[in-house]
């Protein structure tokens, strides 16, 4: 996302929080009260407005704390910590866009374009990276959310329900009311869709995962469902209230207090239980046995023209491309091509015979072979014959479909007649 249509993004976010706090309190409250201030209007009001103050101050941070960035000539210490190994290679996680090592959980942004500290993923309502360092501000900022549009509908609530229990409607001035259906079509939507996400998140946290870890274990469990690899334990998981303690710290009194990230970002905790089992880090997230290695080119061999393992396809017939260069002086070119090897007339070892004829049709010859044509890419089949075809083929086929005619040697009776 650019940077204005990200500034725009924040901007109606900040004027949609403000709508929804404001315009309850200055259209629809602030009448109902009579427009005197009392203690009462202040015991409902005060408390609302401090659980908004922080959720702005907690969006702020969101906005504007770096979510970790990779420290300029970082390099593991594969020697102390095993973790941050790959395990095909046995070398450091290495990032080619930024061209730079990658501390364990982190991830390359490609809207940031440059690797971001435990990413869970780029919001664009903050126009910022969710990674280390904000990412407990983001939870916070989901929790009170939530906590402020509940407390938001139970004082529309209570307006509507005092004008129903009175019976008189005609109190309600038509700008209040007009306030009201809008509170209430604004305010339902949101807490709808941030309290959904908020439960997602409020469950990654306690598995102390992140979205794409989360989709990691999705595509673990399906190659484990499948039977290619053997279940591997998430390595990050260390407990529930571990989890937590985590990120939000280890006094739970402050978890709802807007304080800064704990650690580095550069090394996380592995469960003893992974640790027991042999899982780590470097075995996470496992690879499919059946995938091709990453790379353009990286499941392809050296050489252009193999087919299976066997190397060098010594049966490859060359390209036409040289037959279409001696052909400049205009003559008509016929193609007589041998019968496929299904054919009855199939002999072994046939050959392509390629025969020209002149514009006038009075000479014919045997085009001689060019040169093999370097440099493409692609596989040749490997040849077969006959009955290898044919036994392929029944190999392949539901066993009692076809009954194979097998003729019995002649009897004596027979030879002598």
């Amino acid at each position: 996302m650019s940077g204005f249509l990200g500034r725009l993004v924040v901007f109606f976010t900040v004027c949609l929080i403000s709508f929804i706090a404001y315009t309850l309190q200055i259209f629809v409250i602030w009448p109902w009260y009579g427009r005197v201030l009392s203690v009462e209007l202040l015991q409902l009001l005060l408390p609302f407005n401090f659980l908004v103050g922080v959720l702005f101050y907690n969006y702020a941070q969101c906005v504007l704390v770096d979510p970790g960035r990779v420290p300029r000539g970082w390099v593991p210490d594969t020697n102390a910590d095993g973790f941050e190994v790959k395990k095909l290679s046995g070398r450091p996680r290495y990032c080619r866009a930024c061209d730079a090592y990658k501390p364990p959980r982190s991830h390359h942004c490609r809207h940031c374009d440059r690797c971001v500290l435990r990413m869970d993923h780029h919001c664009p309502w903050i126009n910022n990276c969710v990674g280390h360092f904000n990412y407990p501000f983001f939870l916070r900022f989901l929790f009170y959310v939530d906590v402020c549009c509940s407390y938001h509908l139970f004082m529309l609530v209570q307006r509507c329900r005092d004008s129903a229990s009175r019976g008189d409607w005609t109190r309600i001035s038509s700008n209040e009311l007009i306030f009201i259906i809008l509170n209430f079509v604004a305010c339902v939507p949101v807490l709808l869709a941030v309290g959904g996400f908020s439960i997602y998140h409020f469950y990654c946290l306690m598995s102390n995962s992140t979205t794409i870890e989360g989709q990691e274990k999705d595509r673990v469990a399906t190659l484990v469902r499948r039977g290619k690899i053997q279940e591997v334990k998430f390595p990050y998981h260390i407990g529930r209230l571990n989890n937590i303690k985590s990120v939000l710290g280890d006094n739970p009194l402050l978890w709802c207090c807007p304080l800064p990230a704990h650690g580095d970002g550069l090394s996380y905790r592995i469960s003893d239980d992974a640790v027991n089992n042999g899982v780590t880090a470097s075995s996470w997230p496992p690879e499919d046995p059946h995938e091709q290695p990453e790379g353009d080119f990286a499941g392809l061999p050296s050489s252009p023209w193999t087919y299976e393992n066997g190397g060098f396809n010594p049966a490859l017939r060359p390209t036409n491309a040289q037959l279409r260069r001696g052909d400049s002086s205009g003559s008509r070119r016929r193609r007589r091509a041998a019968v496929p090897p299904y054919h009855p007339n199939y002999q072994e070892g046939a050959q392509y015979v390629e025969d020209y004829s002149s514009s006038d049709e009075s000479e014919e010859f045997q085009m001689r072979e060019p040169m093999m044509r370097r440099g493409s890419e692609g596989f040749e089949i490997r040849q077969m014959s006959r009955e290898e075809m044919l036994q392929r083929y029944l190999a392949e086929q539901p066993q009692g479909r076809y009954n194979r005619y097998v003729p019995e040697p002649a009897s004596e009776s027979e030879e002598e007649a």
